[in-house]
């Protein structure tokens, strides 16, 4: 079993008597055991009571935080002809067909969000291998796979801030919420809207109690339970 350093054993003792708490109050606790020297990403980690192997159980979305993740969105856009140009207008960081796809074989994946046209994703497909480990392959599911008139909106979102959620094979949906450096406000906003979004995408197979537990963290720290019944009446 990994064993944790001193720092993480201090900030573990502060949160020792901390049981569960309101969003507000749990981002409060994490914010105050980030000392690491860099600044930390905040985590929450949802347990679902859901069945990852049956198909109606599925859970995939987008939310859109409102306060962004803390750092610059680099975006790519598959596109060409006119939605080249749109994308450009729009303020995709790069844009490209054949060109940009033989350089994404090749191995660069320098940038945070993948997006496409419908018409490119007969060549988009073969990147599969390179861009689906990484989580980056566009998808009409997550909203990446989007007509060349509707670009303008995706791109702007996906600037402001864009997360996707997806259940894994353990039944655990984890999700970016920000940096430690945000204000507690600006974390709890971005909490509720996911799981604004993850309620919202609850699917009509579900059955009995959907969020089983949930935790914030962050990189180097140890989690706080969230209580579920604020986090729900909240999100709501």
């Amino acid at each position: 079993m990994k064993e944790h350093g001193k720092r993480y054993a201090a900030a573990a003792k502060e949160l020792a008597e901390t049981k569960t708490l309101p969003p507000e109050e749990a981002v409060g606790a994490i914010k105050k055991t980030a000392t690491a020297k860099f600044d930390e990403t905040v985590e929450l980690h949802l347990r679902m009571g859901l069945d990852p192997r049956n198909s109606a159980q599925q859970v995939r979305g987008v939310a859109l935080l409102p306060f962004g993740l803390g750092k610059p969105i680099r975006v790519l856009v598959f596109a060409q002809g006119e939605a080249a140009r749109t994308a450009e207008a729009s303020g995709a960081d790069f844009v490209g067909a054949d060109d940009i796809i033989k350089k994404v074989e090749e191995g660069w994946t320098e940038f945070d969000i993948a997006i496409a046209t419908p018409d490119m994703m007969g060549k988009v497909g073969k990147l599969g291998k390179v861009l689906g480990r990484k989580g980056l392959m566009p998808n009409p599911k997550s909203g990446t796979v989007v007509p060349a008139n509707d670009l303008g909106r995706v791109l702007q979102d996906a600037h402001k801030g864009r997360v996707e959620f997806k259940l894994d094979r353990t039944a655990i949906i984890h999700v970016v919420v920000g940096k430690a450096s945000f204000e507690p406000e600006k974390l709890a906003g971005n909490l509720n809207a996911i799981l604004e979004a993850i309620i919202k995408a609850k699917p009509s197979g579900a059955k009995g109690q959907y969020i089983r537990s949930a935790y914030v963290t962050t990189t180097m720290g140890p989690s706080v339970k969230l209580d579920l019944r604020s986090l729900t009446a909240t999100a709501a």
